[in-house]
């Protein structure tokens, strides 16, 4: 592997991972911009800028963009998350070029009115198809109460009543702040051509005015709230949350293996308490850094009459192991889990892209995929049972979808 990085004059990073024995490559704009940088005026407005970014430029109509997209080939699409967008692309290394002239035009679109209020109707229906799912519904409004004021709180899609609201002047004035050159990363996987792809972006991007873009960054442990909202379905969903480490900090990496051992979906704690002594259908835990702050969040579904069994086995479980520890087996057999899917993953470009992104985005540093592993490796049980009591997962956040107010 070759790392290399060069920042343009007007603040924008340029990254790139070479790979020699790949037969692809990856790229994309990564963009510190997400749910959390935005005020009740314009909720909803970095997801619904997504939707606006293929909708066309001054250059290219929305069906050129498709065109050119498939006559290469590539393997595209963009997400919006509470803190970042990302917009990428897996292609062959002939249309390094191309691709790249591509994403650069889209990052700077029309904008037009009248695509604005016809993909209001799609931002609508999109948040309407979200709230029959009561996995992310459950997830969204135990994010916003866990939060409470704190901007990672904010529900990245919005309300129906916010995307109403909303006018595209205000979305422009949000891209012009938000989607500046010193507020974004182009990063690069696979056969790349390094020196063809920053000249190039000097040429394409160069161009583009800086804003000085920044984010308020601070932890928040939690409000420890429960909240239950009734809804009309089969199944009882819970999710809890509990305050973890942010993405600065190294102990992210013990972190993701205490998660692992209490949540995998399958092989760990809560599964072999719920799942396959059948009180739950589904139980697991992941861990999520974020800028400044971080969480560990548990999503459980259940018969709603088994409620309140659950709850008080998932509570035992999560007190216990802060009781006694986790055993050097399974922390072993976590490292392996985590190891390997980071491997397997790392071997395609578009699999080392977003890695390669967001180790820049949070800590402005490059990882390769050996110096993550090792650091998987290193981690001791003292550093998880450390982590355990300043993190304590006990200490939550719950909400309740469904039936049962039994844990209230």
């Amino acid at each position: 592997m070759e790392f290399r990085q060069k920042r343009l004059s007007n603040g924008l990073m340029v990254i790139g991972e070479r790979m020699p024995a790949a037969r692809s490559l990856a790229m994309g704009f990564f963009v510190r911009t997400g749910a959390r940088d935005e005020t009740a005026p314009v909720a909803g407005v970095s997801h619904f800028l997504e939707h606006m970014m293929f909708k066309g430029t001054p250059t290219r109509s929305a069906l050129e963009v498709n065109r050119q997209f498939d006559a290469m080939g590539a393997k595209y699409n963009a997400f919006t998350s509470e803190e970042n967008t990302v917009y990428y692309a897996a292609v062959l290394p002939e249309y390094q070029r191309q691709v790249l002239d591509l994403w650069a035009d889209l990052m700077r679109p029309s904008l037009r009115e009248e695509d604005f209020e016809v993909e209001k109707g799609v931002i609508c229906e999109e948040i309407a198809m979200y709230k029959d799912q009561p996995h992310f519904d459950v997830v969204d409004r135990c994010r916003r109460l866990h939060f409470g004021g704190h901007g990672c709180g904010n529900s990245v899609l919005g309300s129906v009543e916010s995307i109403q609201a909303l006018t595209a002047e205000r979305m422009r004035e949000y891209f012009t702040r938000r989607y500046a050159p010193d507020n974004m990363v182009l990063a690069a996987a696979g056969r790349i051509d390094w020196e063809v792809l920053v000249g190039q972006a000097e040429e394409l991007c160069g161009g583009w005015t800086p804003s000085g873009a920044d984010r308020t960054l601070e932890d928040f442990r939690g409000t420890t709230r429960r909240q239950f909202h009734q809804k009309d379905i089969v199944r009882e969903h819970l999710c809890l949350m509990s305050p973890g480490p942010p993405a600065q900090d190294e102990r992210r990496y013990a972190a993701g293996l205490l998660a692992n051992v209490m949540g995998d979906v399958t092989g760990s704690r809560l599964y072999w308490r719920l799942v396959d002594t059948a009180l739950a259908d589904a139980a697991e835990m992941d861990y999520e850094g974020m800028d400044g702050t971080g969480l560990f969040c548990t999503y459980i579904s259940c018969d709603p009459k088994r409620t309140a069994k659950v709850m008080r086995e998932a509570e035992s479980c999560l007190k216990k192991i802060r009781a006694e520890g986790i055993s050097q087996a399974e922390l072993e057999v976590s490292k392996n889990k985590i190891a390997s899917t980071a491997t397997l993953n790392g071997e395609l470009p578009m699999g080392r892209l977003v890695p390669l992104g967001y180790h820049w985005l949070y800590r402005k540093e490059y990882r390769s995929l050996a110096e993550d592993i090792a650091a998987i490796r290193a981690v001791k049980r003292q550093d998880v049972i450390r982590l355990l009591n300043e993190y304590p997962l006990e200490k939550y956040t719950v909400q309740g979808l469904g039936q049962s107010r039994d844990f209230i």
